[in-house]
C-alpha cells in the first residue's frame, strides 16, 4: 500500500470510528445534568455488568448524581454498607427505598385496624436504621387498598392518624416518608391515587417528615394536567419519579413532554432527587445508551 492510499484509508477509518462514537452519544464523556436523576440497578447492566458496585460506578461515570433502590431495605446489612460506601466515594446521593410491607389488596392503613397500624409503625422504626446505614433521607409509603366498607372520610382520618404517629418517629432523625399516589390501571383499588388527595393528607399530618412522592408516570395516567398539579402541590412535594406513558420507559419514548416538566421543576429550585423508576424501551447495551441520551436531551432546557 502506498503512502497516499494508506493516508486515505486511515482517514476513512478515523471518520468511521468517530461516527460510531457519536452514534452512542460519546458516553465516555461525563455529563453534567441540571437535576439529580437517579437510576436503579439493572438499568445499565449490559454496559456495566451485573455487579451492583460496577453499576454504581457506571452511573457516576455518565454524570448521574443519585441512585434509588426500592428493595434496599431487604438487602443484607453488609451489602447495604458496601453500597453506601461506594455511593459516598462516587458522590452519589441515595434516593428512596420502600419503608414497609405494601398491601396491594387489603385495606390496612385505611381500615383503622390497630394491628395494621402497629405493624406499620414498627416497620417505619426499622427503616430509620436502614436510612442511617445507607445515608438516605426519603422512604416510600403506600397506604394500601381502599376499604369498601367505610366512608372515604373515615378512611382518610385513619390514614392521617397513622402517618402522624409515623412522622413523630421520623422527625427526630430528619427523615421524610413520601406518600406515592398510584394509578388505577396498574394498581386498581388503592386508597391513595391522586395528587390533591396526597396534598390534603400531608396538610392534615402537618409534618416536615410527611410529604408527596409525585410519580409523573402514575399521575399522567391518573389525572394528567401535570404542570398545574405540580405547581399546586409544590410545597408538599419532596421527591419525583419518572416514566413515560405508555410503556413506563425513559423520557421521549411516550407522550409526556418531559423537557417542559423538568424545566418547571428546575425553575423552582428543586434540589431533591428524581427517581428513574422505569424500564428501557430498547434492549441490550444500545438501549442503555439511548436511556442516557434521552436524559441528556430532555435535561437540555436552557
Amino acid at each position: 500500500m502506498d503512502r497516499r492510499t494508506f493516508t486515505q484509508t486511515l482517514g476513512i477509518t478515523s471518520i468511521a470510528a468517530a461516527a460510531r462514537k457519536n452514534s452512542i452519544g460519546n458516553l465516555s464523556a461525563k455529563h453534567t445534568f441540571n437535576l439529580k436523576y437517579a437510576p436503579h440497578l439493572g438499568m445499565f447492566e449490559h454496559a456495566a455488568g451485573k455487579e451492583a458496585l460496577d453499576q454504581l460506578q457506571y452511573m457516576a461515570d455518565q454524570g448521574f448524581k443519585a441512585f434509588e433502590d426500592n428493595g434496599m431495605k431487604d438487602r443484607p446489612i453488609q451489602e447495604q454498607k458496601r453500597m453506601a460506601l461506594a455511593m459516598n466515594r462516587l458522590g452519589i446521593e441515595m434516593g428512596v427505598f420502600v419503608a414497609h410491607k405494601i398491601y396491594w389488596d387489603i385495606p390496612n392503613l385505611a381500615s383503622g385496624d390497630a394491628s395494621y397500624r402497629e405493624e406499620f409503625l414498627k416497620q417505619i422504626t426499622e427503616s430509620v436504621e436502614v436510612a442511617r446505614r445507607v445515608n438516605a433521607k426519603w422512604m416510600t409509603v403506600v397506604p394500601g387498598h381502599i376499604d369498601l366498607k367505610q366512608n372515604l372520610d373515615y378512611q382518610t382520618s385513619h390514614v392521617v392518624e397513622t402517618l402522624k404517629q409515623a412522622a413523630s418517629i421520623l422527625e427526630p432523625h430528619e427523615l421524610i416518608m413520601v406518600l406515592e399516589p398510584l394509578n388505577f390501571r396498574d394498581h386498581p383499588g388503592l386508597f391513595l391515587t391522586k395528587s390533591p388527595q396526597a396534598y390534603n393528607i400531608c396538610k392534615s399530618v402537618n409534618s416536615p417528615s410527611c410529604k408527596i412522592l409525585f410519580d409523573i408516570y402514575h399521575q399522567q395516567i391518573q389525572e394528567g394536567n401535570l404542570i398545574p398539579n405540580i405547581k399546586t402541590c409544590w410545597d408538599e412535594i419532596a421527591y419525583f419519579q419518572i416514566g413515560d406513558n405508555p410503556g413506563r420507559n425513559e423520557p421521549t419514548s411516550g407522550e409526556i413532554n418531559y423537557k417542559n416538566v423538568f424545566k418547571l421543576i428546575h425553575s423552582k429550585g428543586f434540589d431533591g432527587i428524581l427517581g428513574m423508576e422505569h424500564g428501557n424501551s430498547k434492549p441490550n447495551k444500545e438501549g442503555e445508551f439511548d436511556v442516557v441520551n434521552a436524559y441528556k436531551a430532555v435535561d437540555n432546557f436552557h
